[in-house]
Parts: structure tokens; sequence; C-alpha cells
């Protein structure tokens, strides 16, 4: 700390020292209306994505520094894309990531509740409640909540195989219903469900590759059962090759073939034309070498991550040996996982085990593009998702909306218990913790109730969205969840509501649970802030020196 006093004045007062903590520009706040402003800067991200919710939930269109345009409806796309700069309101963007990454679907809904639980903290604050009373309370909830979830989900523990799969697409067809290819979403659930099934029992996300064609209908998408990517860049001697084989040996590199350049900055002193045509001579006997020893070994698809030139593509070619280069890390990684063997950096010992095998290699064409396709691999189950439609943006789209489809397939394997979508679950949570604030006295009870409010904010959004009055519909929820009927939700086609597990409006319960959790631990961190210290910018200039003084 810097202690300045105060002269030129006279008096007591003058001679108080002034103390200066914190460097000169540094803002601070704190106090009630630091959380206040806080709770009130995350209500504005809240606002941003509110009527993306549900199977009529708008799009929206953001546009980046770089021009780029995405139109999305997914919660964490949408948030990522906005480039938030308030310290607090970006722990929204955290905890929709977090759910992405966790659960894959319910990236809004987890938003929407945070900003809900502050929402109805905020009075509370405002009246002098202590914040620890507020956080206390919520956690307490939360922990109720959850043990609710765990009581009346619903446990499908399915033998058969035709069961189990109508299962998953139920959840598949839940998760599309608010996205942009919703009216195709029994074509893509059966697509996901094959997708997911085809993998090993560890579900590796990353043995599903997703490859993107421009053109034609959204309905010509197709799932091919093992590796596929773009044709890569070659040489003329490319199309010479063979395009099918049957039970290939598959060379997997990271070598480079062809004849390289002359180095700049290098220099090769010679007095005669021998001596030059040894040096020639000496560069393609290393490169012949190389090839002679692939094509002994007995491959017939070779991939390397680097280039193949033209003379190693001719080679291959009057040997009836198919070759490409620059072959992406990712498909030549998941080609060697599917296909087995290793990516080689030399080729001076090719044993069998380093050269992988599959079913079938075709090159076919697709759109405007030629892909290359490995079927029937043997050592890792995969697949790939090739996407088509008329516009860059709906490919895009479309293959977030896959994305958060596969994870709650996956997750719906993994954890086979399921709740009601469309507000059931939530508005019953509500009904139960009002019950559960009845038998709790103080302050705790005014703040669970407050609690159980809040989460009505997904079956009125889904309303506000849709276009349906929302008073009318919630009091309809309450009354008849008051009755028992504990799975009764939203039902946007008939405009009133419907039992949605009958309906098989269908959702993992580990999506609530985890929206829940996340959303607390938002709320809990907002109202647990009550001072933020802001920095100076760092291109902050001190004062220059005095004239002549260096």
């Amino acid at each position: 700390a810097v202690v300045s006093t105060q002269s030129g004045h006279y008096g007591r007062e003058s001679m108080q020292p002034r103390i200066i903590l914190l460097k000169e520009g540094t803002d601070t706040s704190q106090g009630v209306p630091q959380i206040v402003s806080n709770i009130n800067a995350c209500q504005m991200v809240v606002e941003a994505i509110r009527t993306t919710l549900g199977p009529r939930g708008m799009d929206k269109l953001i546009v980046d520094s770089k021009e780029k345009v995405t139109i999305s409806n997914d919660g964490a796309t949408i948030l990522g894309l906005l480039d938030i700069v308030h310290p607090a309101a970006k722990t929204l963007v955290d905890i929709a990531r977090s759910q992405d990454a966790e659960v894959g679907d319910g990236t809004t809904t987890v938003t929407l509740l945070a900003g809900e639980f502050m929402k109805q903290a905020k009075p509370y604050i405002e009246d002098g409640i202590n914040s620890q009373i507020i956080i206390r309370s919520f956690r307490k909830a939360t922990a109720f909540a959850l043990k609710k979830i765990q009581e009346i989900q619903i446990t499908v523990k399915s033998e058969d195989p035709e069961e189990l799969r109508q299962l998953l697409k139920k959840c598949a067809s839940t998760s599309m219903c608010s996205k942009l290819i919703a009216y195709n979403k029994d074509f893509f659930s059966d697509m996901v469900v094959d997708a997911v099934m085809c993998l090993d029992t560890l579900l590796p996300l990353n043995m599903i590759g997703i490859k993107k064609v421009t053109g034609g209908s959204v309905t010509d998408s197709q799932l091919v059962q093992g590796v596929a990517f773009k044709k890569t860049f070659s040489y003329a001697g490319f199309e010479m090759q063979p395009k099918t084989y049957k039970d290939p040996k598959v060379l997997s590199l990271n070598i480079e073939l062809e004849l390289k350049a002359e180095r700049d900055n290098a220099e090769c002193r010679i007095d005669n034309v021998e001596e030059y045509q040894k040096i020639v001579d000496a560069e393609w006997s290393i490169l012949y070498n190389k090839l002679d020893l692939m094509v002994a070994s007995g491959a017939k698809i070779i991939l390397s991550k680097l280039p193949i030139g033209d003379v190693a593509t001719q080679y291959f070619a009057d040997r009836d040996i198919f070759c490409a280069g620059r072959v992406t890390q990712e498909d030549l990684n998941r080609t060697v996982k599917a296909c087995g063997g290793t990516i080689l950096t030399t080729v001076n010992d090719i044993r069998e085990a380093d050269m992988g095998q599959c079913s079938l290699f075709e090159e076919v064409q697709i759109g405007n593009d030629r892909y290359n396709l490995f079927t029937g691999c043997p050592k890792a189950k995969t697949c790939t998702l090739i996407l088509r439609g008329g516009a860059d943006q709906f490919i895009d789209e479309t293959e977030r909306s896959l994305h958060d489809a596969i994870m709650i397939v996956r997750r719906a394997l993994k954890n086979d218990s399921i709740v009601a979508g469309g507000g059931a679950i939530e508005m019953e949570l509500s009904k139960e913790l009002r019950n559960y604030a009845k038998t709790i006295h103080g302050k705790e009870q005014l703040l669970i109730t407050a609690y159980a409010k809040a989460l009505e904010i997904i079956p009125r959004q889904l309303c506000d969205n849709a276009g349906f009055d929302a008073i009318t519909i919630l009091n309809k929820l309450r009354q008849k969840h008051a009755q028992g009927a504990k799975w009764m939700g939203m039902d946007i086609s008939s405009e009133d509501i419907a039992d949605n597990f009958e309906a098989c409006v269908w959702e993992p319960s580990i999506v609530k649970r985890n929206a829940l959790t996340a959303a607390c631990d938002a709320c809990c961190t907002i109202l647990s802030i009550d001072e933020t210290v802001k920095n100076p910018n760092s291109n902050y200039k001190a004062p220059s020196a005095m004239p002549g003084m260096r």
C-alpha cells in the first residue's frame, strides 16, 4: 500500500492519511448492489436464448467478426458465439458447455433454470436476507429434487433388442423435436440409433465420424457402417488405380513419397555431368526402394498423412495398388483403429501386424465428391454419417442436432432410466417441493417455495414459444399433478396437456439431474459473489517522466 498525506489545508482532516491499495483505474463494486447487478447480467444472457426452447423454439442467426454466419437454436452453440465479456454472466456459458459435454442435450434448459433461480432469489436479496441462507436453501431443495427423480424415474432394462431399439428411437426423437431437422426426426432417429448400436460396449464417440456434402436433400444423408473420408488430392496416375478391393491389406504411413525440390540456401558444387547424374540417381533409388518394400509387403491400400507424388502414384497404379496421400490425421487414426495396424514412419521393416484389413474397400460418388469407404472393419466397430443438404448453415445445424441426439442415445444405453419430458418432470418436482416446504419453518420455507416456482419456467416457456396461453396450461398441469398424474405435461400438437410418458416424450433422467445440479451450482456461485475487483487494462500507461529525465 502507498500512504500519502494531503497538504495545503489546515485542521484535523488535512492530517488524515489517504491509503491507496489498488492501482489507479481499478473498478470495484461490492455489497447487495453487486449481487443484484450480477443477477441482472445473467438475466440478459437468459433473455438471449429464452425463445429457443422446445419444439416451437425459434432459431438465432449469429454473424461473427469474420462474417461467418451460424444458424442454430442450440443453447451451448449460441452462448459460445455471443462472446460474452461480463465476468459473472460467463458462468452461464460454462454450465451450458458442461451440460453439452456431459449429457449432450438440455443446454437451453440448464441456462433457463439457472437464470430463473437467480430471478426468484433477487427480491429476497434486495430485502436483506443473507445470500448464504438462500444458497443453503437452494442446495437443500436441489438434493430433495434429485432424490425425487431417483424415486419416480422409470428403469427400462429391455432384454429384447427390438424393444430396446424402440426406446432409444423415442429418446432420439424427443431430442430432435426442438431442432431444425424436427420434420425428419423419424428418418434421423433410425440413423442415430443404428450409429450408436454399431459401436462396441464402451460407446466411444470418436468412432462416429460425420462428413458433410453440400447438395441434395437432407433425406439423401446416409450411414456408412465403417470409415469414410473424402478423396484426397491426387496426381494423374490415380485414375488408373482400381477402386474396389475385397479383403485388402491396409498400410498406413506418415511418409512423404515424392521427389523433393532442392532446398533454398543449399549448395552442392559439382564440376561434371556424371556427378550430377549420380545425385539424381541416388534420389530416385531412395524413392524406388521405399516403393518396392511397400509392394513386397502385400498391401493393396496405401494411405499416408503426407503427400504421395506423381511418380509413386503411377508406380502403384501399374501394380494395381490404391494410394491416397494427404489424409487428415483424424481420418487416418480412425482407419487404423477400425482396420488395425499402426501408422509407420519407416518402411524398412513392415510386419504383418503393422497392416490393417477390412472386408471391402470402394470409392463411390456422393454428390459432387468422391468418398473412400472402408467397411467390415474387424478391429473396432465404427461408422460414418454422411450428411446432405442445400446450404452449409443447414448442414452445420444438422450436425449439431445429430451430435445432441447421439449423446442422448449413448446416455440412455449407459443409464437406462428415463422420465417424461415436455415440462412433466419439472411440474412434478415443483409440486413435491411445495409440499416439502410446508414441513419446514423459517425463511427456508419461502426460499424452497421460490425454488419450486422457478422450476415452472420450463413448461411456461414452452407455452410462450408455442404461442399458447401459459396461465391456463399451467393451472391445468398443477391440478392434474395435485391429483397424482405425475407424467402430465405439454402437448404441442393439441395445444393442451397430455400424459407424456404414454405419448413417448422421453428423456434420460441424467439430463434432468445434471441440469438441476449445474443450474443450482451456477446460481449459488453468483449469489456468493459480493464484490468484484476489475483491474485496469494492461495497456494502461503510467504518467511519463518529467521532460529531460530518462
